[in-house]
This record gives structure tokens, C-alpha cells and sequence, in this order.
């Protein structure tokens, strides 16, 4: 294997930020440089149909069938308010039926424009004991019991899966009983074995099994887990770089062979304890296969060069590599092809948007 073709497998274990609507001439060099095996797009990214579209097509030139993805939940986490009506927020959501027309309208609208993958849904359970938190998550999960969210998640899997859109569950093992923002700190969760077995990762046994999706891991702690672990340092070890979580919950007891996406590397949970090189290098030796580095292309940089030393030294061994590599690829195979472009139609789906915002509101109001 030539230094080049171990390049470009390492690639594929990142999935990544790009700065703006267009692939101007450093975006493209950095695409070319690190060859990631996916990319995520944000707002910034977003001016108007057509550049979206034209977005995707020019990232499929350039990569080998990326993984193009996007945080589409609803509410807060919007990422197309700019060009369709903005969509209702997952916790509005009451019905199966409504969860399952959401799913529907968000993948179609992702197919058009040229994305393949829904970082979504969230399965965080909130429920009323857990609610009022400022952790980031608001509105954002589904249901307000782990039974309403099994049954609402999943709908909306199915319309996005109807639709030909790969989902995401997230944030394993679960942010539900957090008292602060993983994009600011670290969260310290004070729960027992039994609570986070019974409550947090119900919605992963009821719907691993039913659904094919990514799952992406969050970066939290739990302090009186049996699994929880302390890097060598002795700072709490989040989820997101726990082999006990990864490889020993989600992997072997949870028998979950698809892929496992990090939630974004620079968020504050992360860098206020760990550099970037060392997160990637954890990371993908706990059992992870995407790498996800959402911002500045520095990161993205040094987390390639820590993995690509770790490989490199043996720390990441070759056959470490070949399995996420093989997971990286069964995940592409059965991504969905792009629908043609239809500026119409997409202007149909926001009036559509608009019509399900409103008859959320009227059962909420009866």
C-alpha cells in the first residue's frame, strides 16, 4: 500500500465542515488533501436551492459516493429556514402519524437538494422530571417519555427512510438527564446503572434493531456508571472516547455493527480537556468510524495527522482500520442516488411545511 492509498483510507474516517456555500479554492484543496468520507453541511452553507444542489454535485466530483450529511431536526436545529418555511420543532410533535409526514417532507426535501444522511432523529428522553435544563436540547427530542419517543423516532424514521434518507440516532448513550450544554462543558450525569439502562438507552434496544442508521455518540460523562472510565490523566473520559460505551456497550452488547459518528470534536466537552489529535486518536481506537470535525480546517488537519500517526506507529492497527473502513462502505452502498432537481417542487414542500406547522398548532390548541 502506497503512502497515498493509506491517506485516503484514513480519510474516510472524517466527516467534515466546509466554510461556506461554494467550493472555492481552498475548500477544494482541503477536500482533496484529506478526502473525507463525508461531509456535513450547516447554514452557512445554505444561500438557496440551487447552490445547495450545486454544492452536492461539486463534493460527489471531487469524493468517492461521500456521505453527505446535515443536522435537519426541526425547530432550533434548522439548517434550511433560509430557503424553505422553517420547520416545527420535533417536540411539537404528538402523533406517529405526524412524526412520520415530518420525516417524509425532510427527506424528500434532503434528496432534492443532494443529501443523503439526516443526523437525526434525537432520542434524548426529557421528560418532565428532566425538562427546563439548560443542555442544549429544548425541544429537539422527540416524546417526553421513553415509550413516546420510541414511538415518534421511529416514525420518523420511517418517512425518512420512505424517502430514501439514512438517519442518526443521537447523542448515545444519551443527554436526556444533563444539567449543561456539551457544546460549552463537559455534562456530568449523576444517574444510576439502572436509570441509564432503563430510561437512556431504551430508545437504542427498541430501535437499533428495526432501523439501518448511523448512530452518533455524545460527549458526556457519568459518574456513578459502572462503565465509566478516566483517561490517563485521571479527567472523567467522555462517552464519545470510551471503548467501554463504544465497544463494549453499543458494539458487543447491543450486537450494533453500523457505523458510530462522534458528535462534533470541537465542541467544549472535548477541547477544554482533550487536544484535538489525541480526541481523533481515542476516538476511532474506542470503536468510532466518523470523526467529526465540523469547523475550522486547523482541526480537521491536526486530527488527520494524529490518526494518520497512530496508524502509522501500529497504535491503530491495520485490521482497527479495515473494520471501520468496511462499515464505512456497506454505510455508502446503500445510500440513495439524488432526485433530479425540481425548484417547484421544493417550493411545494415549504408551502407543505407550513401547512404541518399549522395543524400542529391546531391539535395542540383542541
Amino acid at each position: 500500500m502506497t503512502d497515498n492509498d493509506l491517506r485516503q483510507k484514513i480519510g474516510q474516517l472524517f466527516s467534515i465542515g466546509i466554510p461556506g456555500p461554494d467550493i472555492d479554492r481552498s475548500t477544494e484543496e482541503l477536500l482533496r488533501e484529506i478526502r473525507p468520507g463525508g461531509v456535513c453541511l450547516f447554514a452557512r452553507n445554505v444561500r438557496e436551492p440551487a447552490q445547495v444542489r450545486d454544492l452536492c454535485d461539486g463534493l460527489r466530483e471531487i469524493l468517492t459516493d461521500p456521505i453527505i450529511s446535515v443536522d435537519q431536526e426541526g425547530g432550533t436545529v434548522d439548517r434550511f429556514r433560509r430557503i424553505v418555511t422553517p420547520l416545527a420543532a420535533a417536540g411539537e410533535v404528538r402523533t406517529a402519524a405526524d412524526a412520520r409526514k415530518m420525516g417524509r417532507i425532510v427527506g424528500e426535501l434532503l434528496r432534492i437538494l443532494g443529501i443523503n444522511t439526516d443526523f437525526a432523529p434525537v432520542v434524548d428522553v426529557v421528560d418532565d422530571a428532566r425538562s427546563g435544563a439548560s443542555n442544549g436540547l429544548f425541544t429537539r427530542p422527540f416524546g417526553r417519555s421513553k415509550g413516546s419517543v420510541v414511538e415518534l423516532a421511529g416514525a420518523f424514521l420511517d418517512g425518512l427512510e420512505e424517502m430514501g434518507i439514512w438517519g442518526c440516532l443521537k447523542h448515545f448513550p444519551g443527554l436526556g438527564a444533563a444539567r449543561v450544554d456539551s457544546h460549552n462543558e463537559l455534562p456530568k450525569i449523576e444517574i444510576s446503572d439502572d436509570e441509564l439502562f432503563e430510561v437512556d438507552l431504551y430508545p437504542y434496544r427498541e430501535l437499533l434493531p428495526k432501523h439501518d442508521v448511523g448512530v452518533m455518540v455524545g460527549h458526556v460523562a457519568y459518574t456513578k456508571a459502572s462503565l465509566q472510565e478516566k483517561a490517563q490523566n485521571g479527567t472523567l473520559l467522555p462517552s464519545s472516547l470510551s471503548g467501554s460505551f463504544i465497544n463494549g456497550l453499543l458494539r458487543r452488547e447491543f450486537d450494533f455493527e453500523g457505523m458510530v459518528f462522534t458528535d462534533d470534536l470541537e465542541m467544549g466537552a472535548i477541547v477544554r480537556e482533550f487536544g484535538m489529535g489525541d480526541a481523533c486518536r481515542m476516538a476511532v481506537l474506542a470503536g468510532v468510524d466518523a470523526l467529526c470535525i465540523c469547523a475550522e480546517p486547523a482541526n480537521i488537519r491536526a486530527g488527520f495527522a494524529a490518526v494518520e500517526l497512530a496508524v502509522g506507529s501500529g497504535e491503530i492497527t491495520s485490521e482497527r482500520l479495515k473494520t471501520s473502513l468496511s462499515r464505512i462502505a456497506a454505510a455508502k452502498a446503500r445510500l440513495s442516488k439524488p432526485l433530479p432537481f425540481d425548484a417547484v417542487r421544493i417550493a411545494e414542500i415549504s408551502d407543505e411545511i407550513a401547512a404541518f406547522n399549522a395543524s400542529l398548532q391546531d391539535s395542540r390548541s383542541i
